[in-house]
């Protein structure tokens, strides 16, 4: 289970195939350069356990980098492209970080890196310009061959919480694990949902989630080829499942709504016969779509339920799901329990927190009082995600993940952007909070209580968002200002956010503020 097996075997067939160039690598080519890239790292004095990060939009050399690090012993930090420079900054430092690797397509974010980051080595990979060295050159040089301690590596995946900072999730590594060594996903990948090495498999997310990552990778483990959307596109989307005869897909319920959304004589246009599996997460789905979906693809789509923390994963087949509509499945990895605010097990369709006893342990880097706070009297594990299971095992999730905004996908936490709205001289108080959006599931709206009531209309509402997006990267920025002539807090100060957040969802009598 391991590139460098499939590198022997298949030399010349396609590990990957980015969908727009064409360009396509093979299981040879990406051993090779991967050994490459190894080498190099060992030269820059790596060891296992250090760390690379790594911003790029999806790019060719994307898997090249990943797979040098993982057969290198190191983490690699994915980092989204979208964030702003000091966002980055902060990730870039918080992990530790000894090489910072981006490209010039990523633009200004790029130019503003190098001083915010002193002290790391800076690649860029395509056109390099100083103070940028490029990561091919240095990597060309090197010999193909595998460096002699070679070691199981892992990615670092931030997980932010909906208060401060992001946090990173560092896996635990061993100097002695081989880089073949099983891995939990890639069982779940082949056991449950058939991936090996006859799949084609279509990735139409950004890779620096958490998601498209690890299923890639996943898909190069056992074998199989990956088709890389650089950007994605609802017909593109389609004319590629018909153009590769894509077998298994990933994707969010976003990317549904946009596909549906295309014409009927658009979407009848593609034969989409071969898919046998199309996977789906990361945020909920509306149940319409998901029957839509079900109609047009046949019982394909399958889902499931994890988060970048690994702590456990439930599963949902289309056959069970229409039985069950609006449940994410029976848990594959941990045992799922439902507490009370007091860590005690409540009853069968019963609402409370999720906890899972006995899957994946995580921790949060540089944050032990965050790691605490995910486990419970009986170390169990939460992601804080609120639900019931009913008499038969099935989860059904009720709420988010304290407040956390998930539009297309992407997780948004809002403290960040109350951090900052709150020092605006004219807010006296913000509250951020998810409001439903048709095609984007959620969007993020900063409900603000000025200072002066007289500043509540169209212009400053306009000013809030041009000064969020001055500070923050655009997805974090809200898409709507509302006011508020006072914002519900206790006497203590406790923001009761939960009572705005309903009413834009059209609830009331919320039992949880």
């Amino acid at each position: 289970m391991h590139p460098s097996i499939h590198a022997l075997t298949h030399p010349d067939k396609p590990a990957y195939i980015m969908a727009a160039t064409g360009e396509t690598v093979t299981y040879k080519a990406l051993d090779d350069r991967s050994n490459q890239g190894a080498q190099l790292f060992r030269k820059m004095g790596l060891k296992t356990g250090d760390v690379i990060a790594i911003m790029l939009e999806n790019h060719p050399r994307y898997f090249e980098l990943t797979w040098a690090a993982q057969r290198s012993g190191l983490y690699y930090a994915c980092i989204s492209s979208k964030l702003s420079a000091s966002e980055v900054e902060y990730i870039v430092k918080d992990c530790g970080a000894k090489v910072f690797i981006t490209s010039a397509g990523l633009g200004a974010i790029v130019d503003e890196m190098p001083a915010l980051i002193p002290g790391v080595k800076l690649y860029q990979v395509g056109d390099a310009s100083a103070p940028y060295d490029s990561f091919e050159a240095d990597r060309a040089v090197m010999p193909t061959t595998r460096i002699s301690d070679e070691a199981q590596g892992s990615d670092m995946l931030y997980s932010s919480g909906t208060t401060g900072r992001p946090k990173g999730v560092k896996p635990k590594l061993t100097a002695d694990a081989p880089i073949d060594a099983p891995l939990g996903l890639v069982s779940i990948a082949n056991g449950l949902f058939g991936i090996n090495q006859d799949s084609i498999y279509l990735s139409p997310a950004p890779l620096y989630h958490a998601a498209p990552l690890r299923w890639c990778m996943s898909v190069n483990r056992l074998g199989g080829t990956v088709v890389v959307m650089e950007k994605f596109d609802a017909e593109n989307a389609l004319a590629l499942i018909e153009k590769y005869k894509i077998t298994t897909s990933q994707w969010v319920p976003t990317h549904f709504v946009r596909m549906l959304k295309l014409p009927q004589d658009v979407r009848d246009r593609y034969d989409v016969s071969s898919l046998k599996v199309a996977i789906h997460a990361a945020a909920p789905c509306p149940i319409p779509v998901k029957e839509a979906m079900i109609a047009w693809w046949g019982p394909v789509l399958m889902e499931y339920y994890a988060g970048t923390e690994g702590n456990g994963f439930t599963f949902i087949t289309s056959p069970e799901w229409l039985n069950k509509k609006g449940s994410v499945g029976k848990a594959v990895l941990g045992v799922i329990k439902i507490c009370d605010e007091d860590g005690n097990e409540l009853p069968a369709r019963s609402e409370g927190t999720v906890f899972f006893e006995g899957g994946g342990e995580f921790e949060y880097h540089n944050s032990p009082d965050k790691t605490a706070e995910s486990k419970n009297k009986h170390g169990w594990t939460t992601l804080g995600d609120v639900g019931y299971v009913d008499e038969e095992g099935y989860l059904f999730l009720t709420d988010r993940k304290a407040f956390m905004i998930i539009s297309g996908g992407v997780n948004i936490y809002p403290q960040e952007l109350e951090n900052l709205l709150v020092t605006h001289p004219k807010v006296a108080d913000v509250a951020v909070v998810g409001a439903p959006h048709e095609e984007m599931g959620e969007q993020v709206v900063a409900v603000i209580q000025p200072m002066d009531w007289a500043d509540a209309n169209d212009a400053f509402a306009a000013e809030i968002m041009a000064f969020a997006k001055a500070n923050l990267s655009h997805i974090k920025s809200p898409r709507r200002v509302d006011f508020m002539a006072e914002l519900p807090r206790h006497q203590t100060g406790k923001l009761y956010k939960r009572l705005i957040r309903d009413a834009y969802w059209g609830k009331t009598g919320s039992k949880i503020v």
